[in-house]
């Protein structure tokens, strides 16, 4: 797939933008705080329905503006579609095809995208919530299902833990309704688990042999999903919900006292290991950065593998960050096979054919223009 037009209006710096890109590698040049990583996360948004960049939407709308929109035109292999996105201080509009959507979790999936900024090469140093939200988004993107699981298990979480509080400061003394969010609480806690599980499975397939190349074949990259309560892939669901069950009856007081759920999917955690060793704790910042890499490009191939499409990269000024080597990598890897949007301030130093090859705009407070 690729985006063959997009369309903003009061996104960010931008009061207008009207562009047509190609379907190779599309550079936008431009100086710090000009609008470029607006418009790659304009397009991010657009697959997405949220921002890689705030978790608030009010900072998306232009300054005095009522709300900010977002339109598309997407190729894929069936056809042309449309694609918009309103997005308000009440919240968020989305159409595929013309039709609005009723929950944005069917919007999210019809366009695919990865997107390679430079904190993402925290995803192995990082905090275990930024890896929780990597593959969160990731999953999202080719399981609906899971998206809706996870919007429940969210709402569940916020009812319990504000349950949990009231028992806490004794404004509540039902403890029936506390098992009754307890049960809708391990219901679709264990349905996230499982698919993550699933996912994380997958990655690890694609990414092995990925950082394998980069590595020149020195090393082994194995990725371990690890819940916050002793289970495995191989741990049946009727075993899982039972251990769910005495692990939360044995932290009952605890929870109270604290006025917080303390094990779920939002306090699990995955960890990267190269030649048998955690790479956050042990690894060289080389290591981290390979794995990291070799994890979005391994995003890439799990998707393809999923919906037979090649999702739109996005590379968000991360190719400063990486050496020659791995930049080369990359560059190859992407080369003739999927749309690619590259940020930068220069291309100087960069010697590649492929940004040769590339179509360049320009871009400057807010406006962008095809360099020609």
């Amino acid at each position: 797939m690729y985006i063959e037009e997009l369309e903003l209006k009061d996104y960010r710096n931008y009061h207008e933008l009207n562009v047509s890109f190609e379907n190779n590698v599309n550079v936008i040049l431009g100086e710090n705080a000009q609008g470029k990583t607006n418009v790659m996360e304009s397009i991010f948004v657009l697959g997405m329905a949220k921002s890689h960049r705030t978790s608030n939407d009010k900072d998306l709308i232009r300054w005095d503006s009522e709300y900010a929109k977002i339109k598309g035109r997407l190729q894929k292999i069936n056809g042309s579609v449309p694609l918009e996105l309103i997005i308000s201080k009440k919240g968020k509009k989305a159409k595929f095809n013309h039709i609005e959507q009723q929950k944005l979790s069917q919007y999210v999936g019809n366009m695919n995208v990865v997107m390679f900024a430079p904190e993402d090469l925290h995803l192995v140093k990082g905090s275990p919530q930024v890896r929780r939200r990597f593959i969160d988004m990731e999953i999202g993107q080719v399981s609906p299902v899971y998206l809706y699981d996870m919007s429940q298990f969210q709402k569940i979480l916020q009812q319990r833990n504000n349950y949990l509080k009231q028992l806490q400061i004794k404004k509540q003394n039902d403890f029936t309704f506390l098992e009754v969010l307890t049960e809708q609480y391990i219901e679709v806690a264990v349905r996230v688990i499982k698919k993550r599980f699933e996912f994380i499975q997958m990655l690890e397939e694609w990414a092995k042999p990925i950082h394998s190349g980069i590595s020149r074949g020195l090393e082994t990259l194995s990725i371990q999903y690890k819940p916050s309560i002793e289970v495995s892939e191989d741990t049946d669901w009727s075993k899982m919900v039972t251990m769910f069950e005495e692990k939360l009856y044995s932290l009952k007081q605890r929870e109270i006292d604290r006025g917080v759920s303390l094990i779920g999917p939002h306090r699990d955690e995955i960890i990267f290991f190269v030649n048998g060793r955690d790479v956050q704790t042990f690894g060289s910042q080389g290591q981290q950065r390979t794995t990291a890499l070799s994890v979005k490009l391994a995003e890439i191939d799990l998707i393809y593998s999923e919906i037979n499409e090649y999702p739109i990269l996005l590379l968000d000024d991360v190719l400063s960050e990486l050496d020659d080597y791995r930049q080369s990598h990359l560059l190859n890897t992407i080369k003739g096979k999927i749309q690619t949007f590259v940020t930068t301030t220069t291309v100087d130093g960069i010697d590649h054919q492929t940004l040769r090859e590339a179509t360049t705009f320009h871009v400057k407070s807010g406006v962008m223009e095809r360099v020609k």
